[in-house]
C-alpha cells in the first residue's frame, strides 16, 4: 500500500518533468533485466559498484542491446564484497561517476518492465541512490525471477512451502548456462535466460530415480 501511494504521489509530482514519460504505461513488447553487484547484503548501507541491464523482446535475450556500467570506487567497498564480484579498487578507477550511470540507466530502462533475480533488493539498492537525486523510485512494473520459480515449483512437485533455491541451482535446474556469475551483466543475461525458459517451457519434468 505504502509503496502504491508513494509511486502515485511521484508520478503527480514528476507528470510533467523531465522523467514524466517513465511513469506512462508501458504498450511495447520488451522488458529490461537488471543486476547489481554491491558493497554488502544489507540494503540501508550496501552502495553499487557495478550494474547491469539486458533488454528481453520475445523470446530472445538482446545482448548487443545491453548496459555494463562500473561505478567510481564507494568508500565502502571491502575484502568481504571484493570477494563476491572481483572489483577491486584498481577495478574502479576508471569507473563512472553514480549521477551519470544513473542517467544512463534510466534512459537505457526506460518504462519498460523490469526481471531480476530476487528484484526487490536490486531495486532497493538503486532506489536509494535515485530518489535524492531525482525525486522518484523506479515506477516500472517488475517480475522477480526466484519467486516465479518459486511458484512454478511449488505447482510441479505439491508442495506447500519447497526450500529457497540459489541462484546456480535453479539455473542448473532450468539447464540455463550461468554467464559470468557475480558480475552484474552476466548475471542479468543469466536471470533474463531463466526467464524465458520458465515462460516458454515451464518446469523441467523430474527424473524418476
Amino acid at each position: 500500500m505504502f509503496r502504491a501511494l508513494r509511486r502515485a504521489n511521484d508520478r503527480r509530482r514528476h507528470a510533467g518533468g523531465e522523467y514524466g514519460w517513465l511513469f506512462h504505461p508501458y504498450t511495447g513488447d520488451e522488458l529490461v533485466a537488471i543486476d547489481c553487484e554491491t558493497t554488502g547484503v544489507d540494503t540501508r548501507t550496501a552502495e553499487p559498484v557495478s550494474i547491469g541491464a539486458v533488454k528481453v523482446r520475445g523470446d530472445r535475450v538482446l545482448t548487443s542491446e545491453s548496459l555494463d556500467l562500473r561505478l567510481k570506487r564507494p568508500a565502502t567497498l571491502t575484502g568481504d564484497s571484493i570477494r563476491v564480484h572481483g572489483l577491486r579498487g584498481i577495478d574502479l578507477d576508471d569507473g563512472e561517476s553514480l549521477d551519470e550511470a544513473l542517467v544512463k540507466l534510466l534512459d537505457f530502462i526506460g518504462n519498460r518492465p523490469l526481471l531480476g533475480w530476487r528484484l526487490d533488493f536490486d531495486l532497493a539498492i538503486l532506489n536509494r541512490q535515485i530518489r535524492p537525486r531525482f525525486g522518484f523510485d523506479l515506477p516500472n512494473t517488475g517480475i522477480d525471477v526466484a519467486q516465479l520459480y518459486h511458484r512454478q515449483l511449488r505447482r510441479s512437485v505439491m508442495e506447500p512451502e519447497p526450500r529457497a533455491q540459489r541462484f546456480e541451482t535453479v539455473a542448473a535446474a532450468l539447464d540455463v548456462p550461468v554467464m559470468g556469475r557475480n558480475t552484474a551483466l552476466g548475471d542479468a543475461v543469466t536471470t533474463a535466460l531463466m526467464y524465458l525458459r520458465l515462460e516458454r517451457a515451464g518446469m523441467p519434468e523430474r527424473q524418476e530415480a
